[in-house]
């Protein structure tokens, strides 16, 4: 049976439940999937550091607060984020970094895979930031170093969406794609259908823990072209920048045109796509879009998200699941874990 020893970069809700998932499952996991997870190493730039070659405890990190310095208190803890230490040093074959998005240039993210790549570490990620800005790059370092670089997370949480359109419309012919890529926005719209006004459900959709303090990146788009920009690139082959995916949000909608969409069987969603055109180029966009109520994506409540890959053989697949959630984020985790076992086994 083969064991993969693991640190966790970034210690917040997502890396939290991966570790609970490690406490909870990893003897079934060992049964069912062939390898088992032991933590070797945790770092995170408010609750500090921890190294164990012989295994910290998943249950005992769970229990810890969510307190500054929080590390410190178990044995072989600090208060100390040494970050390079924890990636390099801590005899982990894997990195699960799962730090905060920065939308701007990646950081510090990206250099905390770029440490791990070049120490020849395989690494698993649920960050936007250094795969839309970074891929290209991380990739190649990658394939220099012998091991992998994945992100199935990236765009849907745990549904899977990456992989998926990789290997099973292989061949298919996709030219395109469309999707509800932000829970946070699509639950704002829902809430509005049953008669909230535009502020009263953002309010209510952070008091659920869907949006955050500022909303801008959820309900003005930002967060959906990242998510294009990945599946453009990844699955389109295209090449394309942020800067290049036009971007406009669902603040401008108010609860009449909520009522107006309604009364002609339509609905408003957020929507972000990307399609090749007749040249080769790809374009995308972000952009709030009256759906009809057929369409493949109009069906899609609440903060539940979706994409429709739109393909010549099959028309259009649509895929739908959640798009966040801690526990179903720390699954695409251990989903890119599958894929290197199973990689490394048929290698």
């Amino acid at each position: 049976m083969t064991e993969y020893k693991i640190a966790l970069v970034g210690f917040g809700g997502v890396n939290r439940a991966l570790a609970q998932l490690i406490a909870e499952r990893n003897a079934r996991w060992q049964q069912e999937l062939g390898f088992g997870l032991k933590i070797v190493g945790v770092t995170d730039l408010f609750l500090g550091s921890a190294i164990d070659r012989d295994g910290l405890d998943a249950a005992t990190l769970v229990a810890l607060p969510a307190q500054k310095g929080a590390l410190a208190q178990i044995p072989q803890g600090s208060a100390e984020a040494f970050n390079e230490a924890v990636i390099k040093q801590s005899g982990a074959d894997i990195i699960a970094e799962a730090t905060f998005t920065n939308p701007t240039d990646g950081e510090p993210a990206a250099t905390f895979c770029r440490w791990a790549l070049e120490a020849g570490k395989h690494v698993v990620t649920t960050n936007k930031g250094p795969v839309a800005l970074h891929a290209q790059a991380l990739k190649a370092l990658a394939k220099a170093n012998g091991v992998s670089f994945e992100y199935e997370g990236a765009v849907m949480s745990g549904t899977p969406v990456l992989r998926m359109a990789r290997q099973t419309l292989a061949g298919a012919g996709l030219v395109g794609f469309e999707g509800i890529l932000n829970g946070t926005s699509n639950y704002v719209l829902t809430r509005m259908e049953e008669g909230l006004g535009f502020a009263e459900a953002v309010a209510q959709a952070q008091a659920l823990g869907y949006a955050e303090a500022d909303p801008t990146a959820d309900v003005e788009g930002h967060d959906v072209r990242l998510k294009v920009v990945i599946l453009a690139n990844e699955l389109l082959g295209a090449c394309l920048q942020v800067s290049d995916v036009a971007c406009s949000g669902i603040s401008a909608i108010d609860s009449a045109a909520i009522e107006q969409a309604q009364a002609q069987g339509q609905r408003w969603k957020l929507i972000g796509s990307a399609s090749r055109q007749a040249d080769g180029s790809v374009s995308a966009r972000v952009e709030a879009r009256l759906l009809p109520g057929q369409h493949p994506l109009a069906g899609i409540c609440g903060a539940i998200n979706a994409v429709a890959f739109n393909t010549e053989l099959l028309g259009a697949v649509t895929v739908s699941g959640p798009g966040a959630g801690r526990v179903e984020t720390a699954f695409a985790l251990l989903s890119d874990i599958v894929a290197i076992h199973t990689a490394g086994r048929s290698a």
